[in-house]
């Protein structure tokens, strides 16, 4: 923990600058300018300030590290970048600062709206595409006063982002959603409560597989700026607490007072030393006390792209352990390959929205936009066995029964659920779920799963020895990420999968969300781009879980086996109600 000097006067508490936040004799100062920008695409309209510093040290052949700061250039920051660099403390860095937008009325200047509450507090990726893709090109067109270049590394190890109460919770929004653009973090006083979501995030970083950040968190006893949204200061104890049992580097200073600066400028340099410290060494994913994770993750595995494929779509394992991935614009099917790039396999003529393997080793396929189910045999010959049916979700089971969902035309279209024989004779077993996708039988044969695409639920039925479907429940609930489209509010799940414990691995927008046998969220696996649209467990065991994310085929190897739907029925492990 660090720890700042203060002097006690009565009931206050009076924070002191270290002598790195100001000007010091001998030290090169650099230089700091300022433009004005106008979002396009993610903020339109909104007019906002950025400022940029550029070191004394800096020279345009060597790539500069990124310290990105959200409301402005708080801190003393052009003085701590000053004397940091020039003791080494931390590399030669280029400061940029954004102020948040707003609307202003064009003749009289009057703000019609402000916008910083929605830019900083929001909890999805916006704010990281407006940076990466408006305000550092637009930083990128100017020059230093001797006419420097501004070459900024695109090295997520070399970039840091802060900033204070709503810029505080933006800082570790822009971390959380892209590793793959910031990896240092200093919140100070952080708005984690109920604005827009934030107050999430203790519970989410417990669940998420933890990310390659290291951050520093500061807060005062008395910070409860409007206890209508939650207490700041409990948030922040409980972000840093999440952080500690999730494995990330974490590191925290608490001090006396409330929403206040002085504490945070007090100890900005020494946050500045402990974020750079032991640089350029990478920084690291951390060791999480997920018992979820310590189940299902195999020690040193990651997630690696598994053949190249332009808009990968319906993933399916064959029987054995082959894995088949669809175009799904073209609906070309194509087997994937451990050393090489995906070979082609039969072409459907059409766009192929899900797939199935049977015990035989027939594919079953669905063309919703054709309303077809086709049957791939081993060699390749395609055949129609059902039409009339717009099917998002497809089961194989190993007595032959196929089940599949069929979402509706949109909400206020109820979803069907069909249990369809291999001759093609469909029979209706429940309908009324909202957007229903993808549907799984578990591993005994005693229930089925069945996704509400456009919520955040997931139905659980008793399949009955008749074949019928009993005791319908929402009973799974997920997770439901903030999307930067507007998706909807909804999870988005599309695939199920389920291994030998019985646990349900569910493709959502946030990522594979890992839920028990009582229908509660127990871990998030999550890529970059954490959108998952398809999945599957392949390989010779089945022990290695197939993914499409960002239309792009990632796999990974994890402690415990898959359960195909043509497999014979198991006995699943004992549980309690939890």
């Amino acid at each position: 923990m660090l720890f700042s000097g203060c002097t006690l006067m009565g009931a206050q508490t009076q924070y002191q600058v270290q002598p790195d936040s100001l000007p010091q004799q001998g030290v090169p100062h650099g230089e700091m300018f300022s433009f004005e920008i106008t979002g396009k695409t993610y903020y339109p309209g909104a007019v906002g300030t950025v400022w940029v510093y550029i070191p004394a040290e800096y020279t345009p052949d060597k790539p500069a590290c990124l310290c990105f700061g959200l409301d402005g250039p708080g801190n003393n920051i052009n003085n701590v970048l000053d004397n940091l660099i020039y003791k080494k403390q931390v590399p030669v860095t280029i400061g940029v600062f954004l102020s948040q937008g707003q609307i202003v009325d064009t003749p009289s200047k009057t703000p019609l709206r402000f916008d910083r509450c929605y830019e900083w507090d929001s909890t999805n990726d916006n704010l990281d595409h407006f940076i990466y893709e408006e305000v550092l090109p637009a930083v990128k067109q100017h020059k230093a006063t001797d006419c420097r270049e501004i070459n900024i590394s695109m090295d997520p190890n070399d970039h840091m982002i802060y900033g204070g109460s709503s810029g505080g919770v933006g800082s570790f929004t822009a971390a959380w959603q892209h590793p793959d653009y910031f990896r240092r973090v200093f919140t100070a006083i952080g708005t984690y409560v109920g604005m827009r979501g934030a107050d999430m995030y203790p519970t989410l970083i417990r669940k998420t597989e933890p990310k390659p950040i290291r951050l520093f968190l500061q807060d005062g006893a008395l910070d409860t700026w409007n206890p209508l949204f939650d207490n700041w200061y409990t948030q922040n104890r409980s972000m840093e607490e999440s952080l500690s049992f999730a494995g990330y580097d974490v590191n925290h200073s608490w001090g006396l007072l409330g929403h206040e600066g002085s504490h945070a400028n007090s100890i900005f340099p020494d946050a500045m030393r402990w974020l750079w410290r032991d640089y350029p060494k990478p920084i690291e994913s951390g060791t999480p006390a997920n018992s979820m994770f310590k189940s299902v993750l195999a020690k040193g595995e990651t997630w690696n792209q598994a053949g190249g494929l332009a808009s990968a779509g319906a993933l399916a394992a064959a029987p054995n352990g082959d894995v088949y991935v669809a175009n799904k614009a073209t609906g070309d099917i194509y087997k994937l390959s451990d050393s090489g790039a995906p070979t082609i396999f039969v072409h459907t003529n059409g766009p192929v929205a899900a797939q199935a393997f049977g015990k035989d080793g027939t594919l079953y396929v669905s063309q919703p936009t054709v309303g077809k189910i086709l049957s791939v045999s081993p060699t390749g010959t395609v055949a129609t066995i059902a039409t009339g049916v717009h099917i998002a979700g497809l089961y194989a089971s190993s007595d032959g029964a196929i089940y599949a969902s069929e979402p509706g035309a949109h909400d206020d279209d109820p979803s069907k659920i069909w249990s369809i024989t291999a001759a093609g004779a469909k029979t209706l077993l429940d309908s009324g779920v909202i957007h229903s996708t993808g549907l799984l039988l578990t591993p005994d044969h005693h229930l089925l799963f069945v996704a509400e695409g456009h919520t955040h639920w997931i139905y659980s039925y008793v399949l009955a020895a008749d074949g019928t479907l009993q005791d319908k429940q929402r009973f799974y609930w997920l997770h439901v990420a903030e999307s930067a489209s507007d998706a909807g509010d909804w999870a988005d799940s599309t695939d199920l999968a389920e291994d030998t414990n019985g646990d349900l691995y569910v493709a959502t927008r946030m990522g594979v969300q890992i839920c028990d046998r009582n229908g509660r969220v127990e871990g998030i696996m999550t890529l970059p781009d954490g959108t998952v649209s398809s999945l599957c467990f392949g390989g010779a065991k089945f022990d290695t879980l197939y993914i499409v994310c960002a239309d792009k085929i990632y796999k990974r190897k994890l402690q415990i086996p898959g359960v195909p739907g043509f497999a014979d029925p198991i006995k699943l492990p004992g549980f309690g109600a939890g």
